[in-house]
């Protein structure tokens, strides 16, 4: 976080959100930086998709060509930024066997203060390789790969991690898959990587934060880390659902949440960032009203 000033009381980040660049977002990189600082936050994280070699899912994600691009835009997001409030440059970068040589080069190409992995089940090249119809073994691969990627060394958290219950959501059974996940758990555990909690999730065909509470509750028992996004396609949704998110939290027995700095984590306690976040958002709006004071 910045040194001084504001940061004292704003603690908080939202650590994932995207650019126009993955052509399914929207809105300006200042206009996330707006919605963050009316949110009570200390900063965002801009994790937009990586780009991948070969014309890879290139629907969903910036080209190659555009990576300096990305990085300008979020440089010039920071720039512009209110005083005290941090913008981070991050990356959602894709997890797909074979292509770990490719992200160690992007990843190396630019400071970055934090790298989500993620395993994007929904992409055409990831059914193409390993949908075999059979829907229970698509979602033991999904999670065997969950487990892989922490292990590559590659990413610090691991975005939205039980998203293939989107799969066919009618046949997405905890039970059934919980042999499979605690594999997955003591993996990414055993590995250090974090996890994230997604609160985009409650958006998707199978309603609920991704990952569900059942799963937090195994990561909490097993040590891993918990990082907050939002994974924000709009500016509005900067922070959004982040009070359930603490409460979700504390009910699967978390009492901090983290955030990345220089691909370093930092801890908060859960308390003291929901008591901060309010007080910041008070003062910022006693600021923004005092600003617009005739007279002033």
């Amino acid at each position: 976080m910045a040194e001084g000033g504001e940061t004292q009381t704003a603690m908080m980040f939202d650590s994932h959100m995207h650019t126009p660049l993955c052509k399914h977002a929207y809105g300006d990189p200042e206009e996330y930086v707006q919605s963050g600082w009316r949110a009570g936050l200390a900063g965002i994280v801009f994790t937009c998709h990586s780009p991948m070699p070969d014309r890879f899912s290139h629907h969903v994600r910036m080209d190659p060509s555009e990576y300096e691009t990305y990085v300008g835009m979020v440089e010039r997001a920071a720039d512009t930024a209110p005083e005290g409030f941090e913008v981070r440059l991050g990356l959602e970068s894709d997890f797909f066997p074979g292509m770990e040589e490719w992200l160690t080069e992007l990843h190396g190409r630019v400071p970055l203060h934090y790298v989500l992995g993620s395993v994007h089940w929904h992409i055409p090249e990831y059914r193409h390789a390993f949908w075999k119809g059979d829907i229970v073994e698509f979602q033991r691969t999904y999670f065997r790969h969950l487990a892989d990627s922490a292990e590559t060394g590659l990413f610090d958290s691991l975005a939205h991690p039980d998203l293939v219950k989107n799969a066919e959501p009618d046949f997405w059974n905890f039970e059934r898959m919980r042999g499979e996940i605690e594999d997955a758990l003591d993996r990414i555990a055993a590995a250090g990587t974090a996890m994230e909690l997604n609160t985009s999730g409650v958006n998707k065909v199978y309603p609920e934060m991704n990952p569900g509470p059942e799963m937090l509750r195994m990561m909490c028992e097993r040590g891993i880390p918990v990082v907050i996004g939002s994974d924000s396609h709009v500016p509005e949704r900067v922070a959004a659902d982040f009070e359930t998110a603490f409460d979700v939290l504390e009910e699967a027995g978390y009492e901090s949440v983290s955030v990345f700095r220089n691909r370093k984590r930092e801890d908060l306690k859960i308390a003291e960032v929901r008591i901060n976040r309010w007080e910041t958002i008070g003062r910022r709006a006693e600021e923004a009203a005092e600003a617009a004071a005739p007279g002033h």
